[in-house]
């Protein structure tokens, strides 16, 4: 009797710890964990675009496409056919691209053509005089979801290199992706509809579905996480998976710059026995910043963090997977922009099966992968590094910014780290602080010899930022007026 009264509290125990767990990430990530759906992974543009491409032709009410690069070549041109073919039957098709993502990979003429086929497009973010520094915060999310009933969450925007060129011996990008259908498809597009609505007239309530009118589709468990600038939603869901996973953290990752909390919380993991494993990439889309990709690693390898360079073109996933039932996919890189600075879409699975895909999947990644390690003299090196990488790398994947903002990231650590001597640095950072230290004296002589060169651009600048900031005054001073002249008017009414 005593053993039974035992078993009944330790299972009441261990359910009120889940429901805690659940309470964490619910609260961590701000978005509710949604029961009763289908979710199916999608690895690389050859399963992804076609399933994309499917839900587009089955279209019946409306479309709804985000995507931070869209391309205007070939393929590209399919995605538009496709779209301007369903406007053209009377669907309704919405698109948001990224002003900075597509900045040089398309052209006015391609988004004209959409609008003349009847596609409603949105940029996203656009220079404006009155916000100097508005370009910092980017839609970095990829995602689309037709009629309601079914959305697509992933790493890939639209363009040749996610489809790889075959007759130049380019191979297709690396990249993950998942189909949902079922009741989180609504909060899907209440995520698009959020973005929708920043740059002009929001999407009608009627329009939107709500999770009650969504039938279910699966036994999957799963939450939307819509990242927004500076909520850093996803920032503690990594940071608390990190903190409780108990086996196993398989990561990849295209544009690696942890801060220090989050490297911190890796190294607690790999020291308290978890299997810490990040997977980035080794070829890139900006060569020059190569070496950065390196910088860091030394901390999490003492630590007992296993590193793996691909070894194919470019990995450009963002996935995680944590003791076989807890997984993660979507564009959210671990680096600073993408945590607190972009607006980004992730879908936080929380599914056996649906992990058990993920590990096998990541496995399957590894054997193309070279692992880095710590030799005899505690220096980073692949192990066993082939020679030159021989793959042809797309050199306009759009990915620059993106990058050059992680190795901006990484240079300010390895700074920082000098300045305050709070970790050891290695020879790959000890170039790293010599560019920074040199940069700094440049600037010093182009000062000294050219004080006016400096100082005009500086004063333009201040200027811009004075007048940007009275006119933003100006422009809520009188929305404010508006406001209160119609509550006024309303008044006087009643």
């Amino acid at each position: 009797m005593r053993t039974v009264q035992l078993n009944n509290n330790w299972q009441h125990i261990i359910t009120e710890m889940r429901m805690l767990s659940g309470q964490a990430f619910s609260r961590a990530a701000g978005a509710p964990l949604v029961k009763g759906n289908h979710v199916r992974l999608l690895k690389d543009a050859r399963e992804n675009y076609p399933a994309w491409l499917e839900a587009i032709s089955a279209a019946k009410r409306h479309i709804f496409f985000e995507s931070y690069i869209i391309h205007g070549d070939d393929t590209g041109q399919m995605f538009a056919d496709a779209l301007i073919a369903k406007a053209k039957q009377g669907v309704r098709v919405r698109l948001i691209y990224d002003w900075v993502g597509t900045l040089g990979n398309n052209s006015r003429a391609f988004w004209n053509r959409l609008r003349a086929g009847g596609v409603e497009v949105r940029c996203y973010n656009p220079p404006r005089f009155d916000s100097p520094l508005g370009w910092l915060s980017r839609d970095h999310r990829k995602m689309l979801s037709v009629d309601g009933q079914v959305g697509f969450i992933s790493g890939l925007c639209v363009g040749r290199m996610w489809a790889g060129v075959p007759e130049k011996k380019i191979e297709p990008w690396r990249d993950t992706g998942v189909e949902v259908r079922g009741p989180a498809v609504a909060d899907i597009v209440q995520a698009f509809a959020q973005v929708w609505a920043i740059m002009g007239e929001p999407i009608s309530e009627q329009e939107l579905i709500s999770k009650d009118a969504i039938g279910q589709a699966g036994n999957v468990s799963l939450r939307i996480v819509a990242s927004e600038p500076v909520t850093a939603g996803l920032f503690r869901v990594d940071q608390l998976v990190a903190a409780m996973a108990k086996k196993r953290l398989w990561l990849t990752d295209a544009y690696f710059a942890g801060t220090n909390t989050y490297l911190q919380a890796l190294r607690a993991a790999a020291k308290d026995g978890v299997d810490v494993r990040l997977l980035v990439p080794n070829a890139t889309d900006v060569p020059l910043l190569r070496p950065l990709s390196r910088a860091g690693y030394r901390t999490l390898l003492e630590a007992g963090v296993r590193i793996f360079e691909w070894n194919g073109t470019m990995l450009h996933a963002k996935t995680a997977v944590a003791d076989g039932n807890w997984a993660r996919v979507g564009s959210t890189n671990l680096n600073i922009t993408s945590w607190f600075g972009n607006y980004e879409l992730d879908a936080v699975i929380e599914d056996e099966p649906f992990a058990r895909q993920m590990e096998e999947m990541y496995l399957q990644d590894l054997t193309n992968a070279t692992e880095v390690v710590l030799d005899v003299k505690q220096k980073v090196r692949p192990l066993g590094e082939p020679l030159r990488h021989r793959r042809r790398v797309p050199t306009k994947g759009g990915g620059n910014v993106v990058r050059a903002a992680a190795g901006a990231i990484r240079i300010g650590n390895v700074v920082g780290a000098a300045f305050t001597g709070r970790r050891v640095l290695e020879s790959v950072e000890a170039r790293l602080m010599a560019g920074a230290g040199a940069l700094l004296l440049v600037l010093v002589v182009l000062f000294a010899v050219f004080p006016r060169a400096i100082a005009y651009p500086l004063l333009i600048i201040l200027v811009w930022f004075g007048l940007a900031l009275l006119y933003r005054s100006w422009k809520l001073h009188r929305e404010g007026k508006r406001k209160r002249d119609a509550v006024e008017k309303e008044t006087q009414t009643l």
